[in-house]
């Protein structure tokens, strides 16, 4: 990985949308070889995915909750059932299993505390052995962003 690449995997972190010649001319390549560290950087695994970032106010999703899930069970059987029973569920959209004081956190986007409900209702139908699960909602959004540091490769 080179400086190239790390100029092309900003550009293309800043918009996914941009044609080989546009991204060629800001990085300082020629086309044909800038193409290619694109399809060297997609089949190397840098790039997993070109996707469309829609903004969430517009579909009606202005609540954001993160859930703090405890548990006293810690079993590969219990982890399995847990994940088979929440993956699917559209408004959970990150899970992160924790170390420390909380297990699992759920990032959930929902119109309003009627949404919310219903899907913390999903959540602890589907799941046994909780043993706390809190919720904090979002006041503000300081930073969010899907651009990732690049000074590490």
């Amino acid at each position: 990985m080179d400086q190239f690449d790390k100029k092309i995997l900003q550009c293309l972190q800043e918009d996914a949308t941009i044609s080989t010649a546009a991204l060629s001319q800001k990085i300082g390549l020629s086309t044909t070889p800038c193409w290619r560290r694109v399809q060297m950087l997609e089949e190397k695994g840098f790039i997993e995915r070109r996707v469309a970032l829609v903004n969430k106010k517009k579909l009606n999703l202005g609540l954001s909750v993160i859930v703090s899930i405890k548990t006293k069970q810690h079993s590969q059987d219990w982890l399995i059932n847990f994940k088979k029973s929440i993956i699917h569920i559209p408004e959970i959209i990150e899970i992160l299993r924790l170390s420390g004081e909380t297990d699992y956190s759920l990032k959930i986007l929902v119109p309003d505390m009627v949404e919310y409900d219903r899907v913390y209702q999903e959540i602890i139908s589907k799941i046994d052995d909780l043993y706390d699960v809190s919720s904090s909602f979002v006041m503000e959004e300081i930073k969010s962003t899907t651009i990732l540091p690049l000074n590490y490769v």
